[in-house]
């Protein structure tokens, strides 16, 4: 496919005139049919490298990923670029998924984003076989790895896909991968002679400080001073502290919210999109959501993220 179509279709749907180091060998890759791992840092454009291809090549294309957090904001990304997407999850009603099966069998999405465990053990491949799905997107593909065995074991089942899809092409990305653990996400997924692609991972427009911990509110609320107008968000380790912090914030006049799996499905949703449209400034939660935090570049002129750790 010529380079200037590739270019163009990303111009137009994303706005993007240039591309990052290693998108386009990734892409090519991708449109090729070949099976890849890409290795790229956080904000180095990994998303891109499977959306736009996916949309060169039409039909649909499969993206695997672990949080409901991070379906959502990839999916309302693309809703907004006018692309054709969904989600299928636990959250959903009998109704919608009853909808956006139907959406899937009539060859209207081009973008499908499950759970492995949507994906492995249910009836779902059947329904991929049927409209001829030929591509996958292993996204945080580390998991089957470095965490397959604690976090989501059945990132591990996920070498059925070959089994269950027969010819169709799996590429891996992730942030997080050494030599070793690529190799296990290589051997794990069964890939097929990848092209392995790691980019460069000095990160300049971070900034890493680490205080002792003394008088912990106290020093949350000056490190939010001097990020005055700047969207944040604070990890701590248990829902008892987020949820104590995120109360303490707001008595200080601060929009802040909490955000944990101890929280329902709409109390969590409706505060990722109040985090997405700007409607808060600090969102409290636990490790996990810190997975989703580059999925969301649009919200904020600046960004700050504290760490509460210890005791």
């Amino acid at each position: 496919m010529a380079e200037d179509q590739l270019l163009e279709t990303i111009a137009r749907v994303w706005g993007f005139r240039s591309l990052r180091p290693l998108q386009r060998e990734a892409m090519e890759t991708f449109l090729q049919g070949r099976d890849s791992l890409v290795v790229l840092p956080t904000g180095g454009g990994k998303s891109l490298c499977y959306q736009a291809p996916a949309l060169l090549r039409g039909g649909t294309t499969v993206v695997v990923s672990p949080l409901i957090a991070l379906m959502k904001d990839q999916v309302d990304s693309l809703r907004a670029c006018g692309i054709a997407a969904c989600q299928l999850d636990s959250t959903q009603s009998p109704a919608q998924r009853k909808n956006y099966l139907a959406e899937l069998m009539q060859g209207r999405i081009q973008l499908l984003y499950v759970s492995p465990e949507k994906l492995i053990g249910t009836d779902l491949p059947r329904l991929l076989r049927q409209i001829g799905v030929q591509r996958f997107a292993i996204d945080e593909a580390h998991c089957i790895s470095h965490w397959g065995h604690d976090f989501r074991p059945e990132y591990r089942q996920l070498s059925q896909i070959r089994e269950l899809i027969p010819g169709a092409s799996v590429h891996a990305f992730t942030a997080t991968a050494t030599e070793k653990v690529r190799q296990d996400i290589c051997k794990q997924l069964g890939l097929i002679d990848p092209e392995v692609i790691v980019g460069y991972f000095d990160r300049p427009n971070l900034t890493y400080r680490v205080w002792p911990r003394q008088q912990m509110e106290r020093q949350v609320l000056e490190v939010l001073e001097r990020h005055r107008d700047e969207a944040g968000i604070i990890y701590a380790m248990t829902r008892k502290q987020v949820d104590e912090l995120a109360s303490k914030l707001r008595s200080h006049g601060i929009r802040a919210v909490a955000y944990h799996a101890g929280l329902s499905q709409a109390e969590r949703q409706a505060a990722q999109e109040a985090f997405a449209k700007e409607q808060i400034d600090v969102v409290v939660a636990t490790i996990a959501f810190g997975m989703g935090i580059d999925r969301r570049p649009r919200w904020a002129t600046g960004r700050v993220c504290v760490a509460l750790l210890g005791r």
